[in-house]
């Protein structure tokens, strides 16, 4: 039986830039603070949102009052999502896989104003067979639940399972599942790996 293949999404599929959304969000702030682009990346506020606490308009909210934006939730919304560019090798690895008859899916700590972006302006990510997002299960990787939610959605467990992530620590908690897994550090790295396990 072939494997599952499961994809991070940020850095693996996509690259994000927080620094573009902080220009254009520190232009229309009273208070921004010295690092904007850093506050937006490691905040807390963005696990809470990532996490499922927080609803985009209460994560707006937050932004709001902390930098005193001046601008409407969907003005901020257009800037928070301009992050995102496409890494074009993965794209095309993706694309290989699945003409080769993997079922492939996308496994991510996000939000939904990125899944809204992304969905819109790239079309690979219309051809995966599932998709299981932080923010709508309610937990980070590496939490287990999210984990558990992945191995529900589908319906493998294991060896079964092929994972791909540039994060150690979320490439731990798969192990620890008995998932096969490869530590994404290039495109290149990370189509030699699949070759050699005879999946390309």
């Amino acid at each position: 039986m072939k494997p599952v293949i499961v994809f991070d999404l940020g850095k693996v599929l996509v690259n994000f830039n927080y620094s573009i959304a902080a220009d254009k969000i520190t232009a229309r702030c009273t208070r921004p603070p010295e690092n904007l682009h850093s506050f937006l990346g490691t905040s807390p506020l963005l696990i809470q949102y990532e996490s499922g606490q927080f609803t985009r308009q209460k994560f707006f909210e937050a932004i709001r009052d902390f930098t005193g934006f001046q601008g409407t939730v969907e003005e901020f919304g257009g800037y928070f999502a301009e992050i995102f560019s496409e890494i074009p090798p993965m794209i095309a690895l993706h694309a290989e896989v699945r003409r080769r008859g993997f079922k492939t899916y996308i496994f991510s700590n996000t939000n939904d104003l990125a899944i809204e972006h992304v969905r819109r302006d790239f079309p690979f990510f219309a051809d995966f067979d599932g998709y299981i997002f932080s923010c709508e299960i309610g937990a980070l990787k590496p939490d287990a639940k999210i984990y558990e939610a992945l191995e529900k959605m589908c319906g493998r467990r294991g060896a079964e399972i092929l994972y791909i992530d540039d994060r150690p620590e979320n490439i731990a908690s798969g192990k620890t599942r008995g998932w096969r897994t490869i530590l994404h550090e290039t495109p290149e790295k990370t189509r030699a790996t699949l070759e050699n396990l005879k999946l390309l």
